[in-house]
Parts: C-alpha cells; structure tokens; sequence
C-alpha cells in the first residue's frame, strides 16, 4: 500500500510539473491579451460591456459584489420553486433556511451542504444552479487574483486593474470550461457516471426493491474539482463509486484540484516579468502542502496493538479502492486549495490527522490554495513579510517597486484578520449556546472524551465555512436555524471582506509608480510609460512599464530592499504565515484536537 501511494503521490507531482509552464504560461497570455473571441463579443453585446474600459479598485469591487448578489438570488429562488419546475423528478421546493445556506455556499465557492443531494436538489437545480455557479465562482476568484497582479505591476499609477466582467468571461470561457471538458472526458473513461435520467430502480440481492440515484456526474465532478469548489451531487461526495470508481479517477481528481492553483504562480511571475517571484511561491506553498501530507499520512498509518493492526490500522471512514495513502493525499490536497470535495470521512481520522488538517484551512488555505483565492492569499501574506522583514532588517518595506506604507498594511492586516475572527467567534458562540448539544451527537455529550471531539467538529466547522472550503467533520449536523445561519454569514463575510480588502489592496498599488534601480548605480528612480502584455492595449490587459527594460532589473534586486525571491524569503514567507496562524488559533487548537491526541 504504501508502494502504490508513493507511486500515486510521484503521479501526481509529474503531471503538475509537465502543464506548470505551459497552462501558466496559457493564463497569462487569456489575462493579458488585448484580444476578445467571438463569443465573449457576445456577451459583451447581451450585457452591453465596453470590454475596453478600466476599472478601479472601487468600480471593480462593485462589479464583484453585484454579480455575486444577482447570482444568490437567482440560485435562492431556483431552489424554492425546484418543485414547480420542469425536471425536478417529483422533490419539493428547497426549505427557506437550507436553501439560503446552499445559495451563499455556492456563490462564495464554499460549496458546503447541509443535505444530501440526491434526496434534496433535483438536476435540473443540480445543473442550471449549482454547476453554473461552479464555473463563475471559481472565475470571480481567478479575476480578484488577476486583479491584484495588475496592481503590483501597473507602471502608469493611474489607479486601474482591469475589467471585471472581462476577466470573468475569459476565466469561463478560455480556462475552466475547456480544463473540466478535458477531466470530464477522463472521467467518463474510468466509468464516471454521465446520465440525463434520474435514476433507476433495482432489485437487491436480499430481495428487497430499490431506487439508485444517476445524472450528470462526470462533468460536474470536474469542474467541482477543477474550479477547487467540492460540492458534490451525491451525499459520500467523491468517495461514492459512481462519482470516483477507480485509483486513477481519484489520482485524476487530485491533480485537477491542485493544477490551477499550482500553475497560478506560473501566470504571476510571467506577469510580473520575474519568474523567480513564481518559483518562491510555489515553493512556500509545496514546503506546507509536503508537511502536513507528511503528517497526516504518518498518522494515519499508525496502528498501536494487536487490535488496531488486526483492524487495519485506521481506515475506518475510508474506501477500501483508495486505501490510506491515497485517502490522505486528496484530504490535505482538498482542505489545502479550499476544495471540500472528499473521499474519505475527515470525521474518522486520528486525532492528530483530523486536527493536521483543520490546521491546514487555519493557515489560510494557502498551499496552494483556492482557484485564485490561493494566489491573492499568499500575496497579502507576501506584503505582510515585506513589511516585517524589511523593518526588522532595516531595508525600506517594497514588494516589486512598490512601497507598502500605511495603508497598504493596513488593507492586508484587515484581510488577515477577517478569517480567524469569523472561525473564533462562530466557535466559540456555537460551545456555549446548550441547543447546540443535540447536534453533535455522542461527541457533544458534557464531560466525556467525546466532548473534545465535539469541539473539534465545531471548530471544523466554522474554519471550512470562513476559509471557503466546505468540508466538515461528519458527526455535526447543521440543519439547525443556528447552523445554517451562522455558517452562512461565515461563508459571506468570510469570502468578499478578504476580497474588498484585497482589491483596495491592488488599488493602492496600482496608484503608485514603482522605482527600478538605474543601470550600474544602487540607486533607484521612479518611472512611467506602459504597454500591454500580449499586443494591443485592450481588454483588460497589464500594464507593464516599457522603460524597465532598459535598466537593470526592478526594484526586487535593489540592494536598499528586502529581495522578494529566493530560499531566504520564502522561509521568511512559511514562517510568516506559520506564526500568525499559530498564534492567532493555538489554544482553539489546544481545546480540541491536540487535547484529543495527548490524552
């Protein structure tokens, strides 16, 4: 077993690092040409877009906001009138609280559900709904990540980063249709199920009739994992034979999950014209993701006594195709790039594996983080190092050309706050109100071991919510008022506050004009001047400045500057984010998962 993971884990490595330059290369190239397809003139016509006009952070924000808002009504009144609609294979309209919850989840790209699919949402609900909003999400996470790039590298300081709307159509269009095409179609080859029925009925084996559930999974489970949202169509999510039957299924539906986030640092060094700055990045987030795969799959492998080794060891909650290793390698690959798809019961792992990943959603969900929101994540964290460390080495605090002043650390301070105030306050309301007791279970149950393991579920579950992950400990039942309120302002809060703050972030940035440093001199030199990556200067193009080219090199390699590459910043960068994430959620922790290890 242990032989066949490694295979599968070196698999997995292998393909990422043959499509890291070429489909980073490919992103770079959809955000910054000047060039529009036929189709997306299009909807530029139906929408009445000027695909040539600039945005500010400001008008930017806005478009997000109300897409998002459009797009949860839409998806909220889809679900209360599932039952007078065609298709809906006699299931009623979708109750006022779940569906409000359901709504939220899947505009934020949470994806968290609080039912079971194949008894609640119909297809037509399944496809016209919550597939869509797979696609469109994960594309207002890819344009916010876009965004922000822009800002660090517009030269003009005019303020702009790019058109909304055009980069979510291009996402759609250029990128995540064409990958989920592609994983989709592999899918169907190891026997994913693709049907348009609703199902079949079927005589069982004691005798006994019944009814099996079918529909379109092969292609919403590639874009489920491809634009890293993890909601399912069936209750066991991609542990079930019908959405992941095979080893290479699973391997396939690991790799679609981790390829955007991973090759986004690809697109962000091509776009700032140092590739290096890509491969810092990259090597942050593999240094965390190789650690706690470490960790939770040692832990897993554990069986301490006679009994637990005659039980084979702990897989429990695991499928039996899959096995531990790779069990563990889609559990942190899915809480690392706020997926939540699984295909195993998170809520059955050791107490130090279940906390190991919970640990991995507390550190921000940067390694590698979500399709875009992984990129924008791990740049604020980027801004924050700067910041620190230039000061504590006394080098004037600059990312790329760019001096973080004041209200630059305040936008990032605010993002970095945003996350660990909605996980420790949901908890911590959640422990003390006693109508949550009935909800956990045996594990809720006041001064027994269980109870440590409550908390933890608790704890999980406020962290998935807030991090946009949507995977949960499964002995929690959150169908509750409480739960599906509280979780769903989680999940809103918890996605567009970071957002705001991120492009305010890229805004003040893009006002500012960078310094490079003279050809032969230490000294640097603000410039100006742009052309556009990709010929012509439309369409949300980037802002590069012409005039760079003629010293030598940005500001990073400015000796008055703390250099933003290379194995010393990115330590500074893991340690970064290690200590806000230890501090900031250390005694939660001590309270749930490692009380329940240790005793």
């Amino acid at each position: 077993m242990t032989v066949a993971g490694l295979l599968q884990l070196a698999f997995v490595i292998v393909v990422l690092a043959v499509c890291y330059v070429p489909l980073g290369d490919h992103m770079a190239r959809v955000y910054g040409s000047g060039r529009d397809l036929v189709i997306e003139r299009w909807f530029y016509r139906v929408g009445r877009i000027d695909s040539r006009r600039q945005q500010t952070w400001v008008g930017y924000a806005l478009a997000v906001l109300g897409f998002s808002t459009v797009s949860f009504v839409f998806l909220y009144l889809l679900q209360r009138l599932q039952g007078v609609l065609p298709w809906s294979d006699g299931k009623p309209g979708v109750a006022p609280g779940m569906a409000f919850n359901t709504a939220i989840s899947f505009v934020t790209n949470t994806n968290w559900q609080s039912y079971s699919p194949e008894v609640v949402m119909s297809n037509l609900t399944q496809m016209l709904g919550l597939a869509v909003q797979n696609f469109v999400s994960a594309a207002v996470g890819l344009a916010v990540a876009i965004a922000l790039i822009r800002g660090i590298v517009n030269r003009r300081g005019s303020g702009e980063i790019g058109n909304f709307w055009v980069d979510l159509v291009r996402g759609v269009v250029r990128i995540l249709l064409p990958l989920s095409f592609i994983v989709a179609l592999i899918l169907l080859t190891q026997g994913v199920v693709q049907s348009f029925r609703s199902g079949f009925d079927f005589t069982t084996l004691t005798g006994q009739g019944a009814h099996s559930v079918v529909g379109p999974f092969a292609s919403q489970e590639a874009i489920k994992e491809i634009g890293t949202n993890g909601g399912g169509v069936l209750s066991a999510n991609s542990a079930h034979p019908f959405s992941n039957p095979t080893p290479l299924s699973n391997v396939v539906e690991i790799i679609a999950l981790l390829l955007i986030p991973v090759c986004l640092t690809r697109t962000y060094g091509t776009l700032v014209g140092d590739r290096r700055q890509g491969f810092t990045l990259l090597g942050a987030m593999a240094a965390i993701w190789a650690t706690m795969l470490t960790i939770v799959w040692v832990f897993e492998s554990r069986s301490d006594g006679i009994a637990s080794r005659a039980a084979g060891a702990m897989m429990e909650g695991k499928e039996q195709r899959f096995g531990i290793p790779a069990s563990a390698l889609f559990a942190v690959s899915t809480t690392g790039t706020s997926t939540g798809a699984v295909n195993s019961a998170h809520d059955s792992y050791s107490a130090a594996g279940g906390g190991a990943l919970i640990w991995n959603m507390l550190l921000g969900e940067v390694a590698p983080g979500g399709v875009g929101a992984g990129l924008y994540s791990i740049l604020v964290m980027a801004v924050i190092t700067v910041f620190v460390g230039g000061l504590l080495v006394g080098r004037s605090p600059e990312f790329l050309g760019k001096k973080v002043g004041q209200s630059e650390i305040t936008m990032a301070a605010l993002y970095v706050l945003v996350m660990p105030a909605l996980v420790l306050a949901g908890t911590s309301i959640s422990v003390i109100l006693f109508s949550t007791r009935g909800f956990q279970g045996n594990s809720g149950d006041p001064g027994t071991p269980g109870s440590i393991h409550g908390f933890g579920e608790v704890l999980y579950a406020y962290a998935s919510a807030a991090n946009n992950n949507g995977s949960a400990f499964g002995g929690l039942t959150v169908t509750s008022d409480w739960f599906q309120t509280s979780l769903g302002i989680a999940m809103l809060l918890g996605r567009f506050l970071p957002i705001v703050f991120v492009l305010a972030l890229a805004g003040l940035l893009a006002r500012q004009r960078p310094r490079v440093r003279e050809a032969g001199v230490g000294s640097t030199a603000v410039v100006g001047g742009s052309r556009s990556v990709g010929g012509g200067g439309g369409s949300g193009s980037v802002a590069l400045d012409a005039r760079v080219e003629a010293t030598t090199g940005p500001a990073a390699d400015d000796p008055s500057t703390l250099p933003t590459h290379g194995m010393m910043f990115g330590a500074l960068l893991v340690g970064t984010i290690l200590l806000v994430a230890g501090l900031t959620f250390f005694p939660a922790m001590a309270l749930g998962p490692i009380a329940e290890a240790v005793l």
